[in-house]
């Protein structure tokens, strides 16, 4: 069947606004461990939904219609768990007990602060977690039935994450970090033991320092079933590698060495890359490397490892979660496969669907199929990217495709090879897309994720630029029709690339994206209150580098049209750094339009929101790319 001639960028597509805006976000997904009962998180336009299963073929039910489920230290993550046939969650602030069969969520920590990663202790009894009130962060631990006021464990770090229990119910591990360290520039593991005054909470009675360091990144520690070990996940040797600490022995032994990534850049609270088997032998961990993920199962008695193939449309797994009879789950996706939630065979690989985060109704051959390229940095040091051709079963164009370069926000992150839902909405229609992993960018080993220290707004531009070249000296994207797009970080670098290449772009859009680094640096959370030391230097020594690298005080040198987009309630780049942005840009008659948008903080969650926003974006692009 021959296909219609119709000018790029203008191909009606079967990924509209409002589908867009109907997908479920899947986040998380936990076992309860006393039955065969998965938990997960869906995120249902402004609203949190735990979602639980159980594998005798039960239908999903809705746990918590009255209550969103949200956890809300720092960027968030660790909203909940399960065990001995209940649900503990975070909602407004508190933490909540709720019977996985019927009954009311019960709150069992105050109104005070924040709270998030419940961990249950292996008798049942106790609640660890993590809790911050926005200036002082803390291990801290409460009762089951919450009857005793919540008391802290740990406190002195400025950061707190991934609390585990060892087995025995008498030891924790967790992973802390102080400023101006984020938690991929060097974190410490620590090894506590706990003392049991009768009529109280345990307290920490001795504490033990057993990996990490300034330079050395620690992430996830696990204890094995059994109790003999400790895995957790190091960049000692420069890349993201499983290691095992042997409590008997206290001797530590890598189980991997991989130059690639078998953790992450921990952005937030809950995130895992490996799960134990109940045999205390093996491990089930997710790799990833070229942007790619895949699943694994690793012996740490013997050191063999073999890979689960799950089927050719996965290439990225994550948040592997194991059941205490052996069934695995994870959440699994590919280029053109939006986000799964899958129980495998890890014996064969088979695995079945539990959840869709979409609909999957566009048939695969309308979707553009990525592949990962690489070009040269001045200098002639490699970047990486993801590159989408324009896709349609229906439509084809004449001449080259404009292009839409997207960078990713962190910036210290990567775009990869899952579904991308903003690539394909723009690639059904005709746009070739870029996804830059500009040199900074995670996923390629801590040499190249320190590349951007001290050179943020310099290297993220260059990259995005010197991709959009490659592509157009390559013949796959037109060069007068270039737009560039970001959010956050990845908004910081639209601007700086439209004040540093004038006339390269012939748009740009900016979704609350930092203008100004010296009020970023004074008013943004407490997560990223010192992220700016590595990024750019510290102040005020370095003052005069902020202002050079703020997009604020160089408007004037942007001569494309720019579209902002700003949350009304961020509290991470706050609403004046959209304001003073589009201030600066009216007083130079540069193009724009501005849209703020209510209730919403740092990203789109309610689904009018998503909608409208790929609205705005389509007419956008018409004015100011297609038809200009």
């Amino acid at each position: 069947m021959s296909k219609q001639r119709l000018p790029y960028g203008l191909w009606p597509s079967p990924l509209t606004p409002q589908g867009q805006a109907q997908a479920k976000r899947l986040t998380d997904l936990a076992w309860d461990t006393t039955s065969e009962t998965l938990l997960w998180l869906e995120g249902r336009s402004g609203f949190g939904m735990l979602v639980a299963a159980a594998l005798d073929g039960e239908a999903p039910r809705d746990l918590t219609p009255g209550r969103s489920v949200r956890a809300r230290v720092g960027y968030g993550g660790g909203d909940f768990t399960a065990a001995g046939g209940y649900a503990y969650f975070a909602s407004e602030g508190r933490l909540y007990r709720q019977p996985l069969q019927a009954g009311e969520a019960v709150p069992i920590t105050s109104p005070f602060g924040q709270a998030a990663s419940p961990t249950v202790s292996p008798d049942g009894r106790w609640v660890v977690f993590i809790h911050s009130d926005g200036a002082v962060d803390c291990l801290a631990v409460v009762d089951v039935e919450g009857r005793f006021w919540p008391q802290r464990l740990a406190v002195g770090e400025d950061f707190y994450m991934q609390p585990a229990w060892h087995p025995d119910g008498t030891r924790l591990a967790w992973v802390s970090w102080r400023h101006p360290q984020m938690p991929w520039d060097g974190t410490h593991l620590s090894l506590g033991r706990l003392a049991f005054p009768r009529g109280g909470l345990p307290v920490l009675e001795e504490r033990e320092v057993l990996a990490g360091g300034a330079d050395v990144s620690i992430f996830q520690p696990a204890f094995s079933p059994d109790g003999r070990y400790l895995a957790y996940v190091s960049d000692e040797s420069g890349w993201y590698n499983l290691s095992l600490y042997d409590l008997a022995r206290r001797t530590h032994r890598p189980l991997t060495q991989d130059e690639a990534e078998w953790g992450l850049a921990a952005w937030a609270q809950g995130l895992r890359t490996y799960a134990w088997a109940p045999d205390g032998r093996t491990l089930y961990a997710c790799r990833a490397s070229q942007g790619s993920g895949s699943l694994w199962r690793l012996d740490v008695e013997t050191g063999d490892r073999e890979e689960i193939t799950l089927g050719p449309e996965y290439a990225w797994v994550e948040q592997p979660a194991v059941s205490p009879q052996g069934a695995l789950a994870v959440l699994a996706s590919g280029p053109r496969v939006p986000r799964r939630i899958l129980v495998v065979d890890p014996a064969t690989g088979r695995s079945r669907i539990l959840a869709r985060s979409a609909s999957e109704t566009v048939p695969l051959e309308a979707l553009s199929v990525p592949q990962s390229i690489q070009w040269c940095a001045e200098g002639g040091q490699p970047v990486y990217g993801v590159y989408y051709p324009p896709a349609s079963a229906l439509y084809e164009g004449a001449g080259k495709p404009p292009l839409i370069v997207q960078v990713h926000g962190g910036p210290t992150s990567q775009s990869t090879l899952t579904y991308s839902a903003s690539a394909q909405f723009f690639a059904t229609r005709g746009y070739a897309v870029l996804e830059v992993n500009y040199r900074g960018s995670t996923g390629y080993g801590r040499a190249y994720r320190n590349l951007l220290r001290g050179n943020w707004g310099l290297y993220d531009a260059d990259d995005a630029v010197a991709g959009a070249r490659f592509l157009c000296e390559r013949g796959l994207a037109d060069p007068d029709r270039m737009v560039i797009m970001g959010g956050s970080a990845g908004g910081y670098t639209v601007l700086q690339a439209l004040i540093r290449y004038p006339h390269t772009f012939k748009a740009g859009i900016c979704s609350y994206g930092v203008t100004n680094l010296f009020t970023l640096a004074a008013e943004t959370h407490k997560f990223e209150q010192r992220y700016l030391d590595s990024l750019i230097g510290p102040l005020p020594e370095e003052a005069a580098r902020y202002r050079e690298r703020s997009p604020l005080f160089y408007a004037r040198h942007i001569a494309d049209a720019v579209a902002v987009f700003q949350g009304e309630e961020d509290q991470v780049v706050p609403r004046n750094q959209a304001d003073t942005l589009v201030e600066a840009l009216r007083q130079s008659g540069v193009p724009h339009i501005y849209r703020l948008y209510p209730g919403e903080g740092h990203g789109w969650r309610k689904a009018e929101t998503i909608a409208a926003f790929y609205e705005e974006i389509l007419k956008f692009l018409r004015d100011y790319v297609i038809f200009a």
